[in-house]
C-alpha cells in the first residue's frame, strides 16, 4: 500500500466530501467532526456513488425504561452515508450497513502528517 496525498488539514470543509482517483479507485475523502474517512466511492448494493449521497445522523427510537415510546430522534454520533442511488445507509465511523453489517464500504486508512492528510491506497 501506497500513501497518496490529498490535501493539507483544513483544505476539506467539515461536513464536506472531496472525491479523489487513486489508482483504479474513485474514493470520497469525507471530513466530520474534524476527523477524516475514506471510502471507496461504490456502493456494494448496485454500484452507486455512495460518498457522492447525503451524511446524516442515525434515527433512533426514543423508549423510556418503562417502554413507553416518545418519538424518534436523532443520533448525532452515529452519522450516516446514504448513497443517493438506492438510499442504502452505511455507517460513517466503519462503513458497514445499517441493516446488514455483512454489507459495507472499502474503507481506507487515512493518515494526518506534517498537516498533510494522505490516504494509504
Amino acid at each position: 500500500m501506497q500513501e497518496v496525498l490529498i490535501c493539507k488539514h483544513g483544505d476539506i470543509e467539515d461536513g464536506t466530501v472531496r472525491i479523489v482517483r487513486v489508482n483504479e479507485y474513485d474514493i470520497g475523502i469525507i471530513r466530520q467532526g474534524g476527523r477524516y474517512y475514506a471510502y471507496r466511492n461504490r456502493c456494494p448494493h448496485q454500484g452507486g456513488p455512495a460518498c457522492e449521497g447525503v451524511r446524516m445522523p442515525g434515527v433512533y427510537d426514543d423508549i423510556d425504561e418503562n417502554g413507553l415510546f416518545h418519538g424518534q430522534k436523532f443520533d448525532e454520533d452515529d452519522i450516516h452515508i446514504v448513497c443517493p442511488w438506492h438510499g442504502y445507509e452505511f455507517h460513517l465511523s466503519d462503513g458497514t450497513n445499517v441493516c446488514d453489517p455483512k454489507l459495507r464500504l472499502r474503507k481506507f486508512d487515512v493518515i494526518e502528517r506534517d498537516g498533510n492528510v494522505y490516504v494509504s491506497a
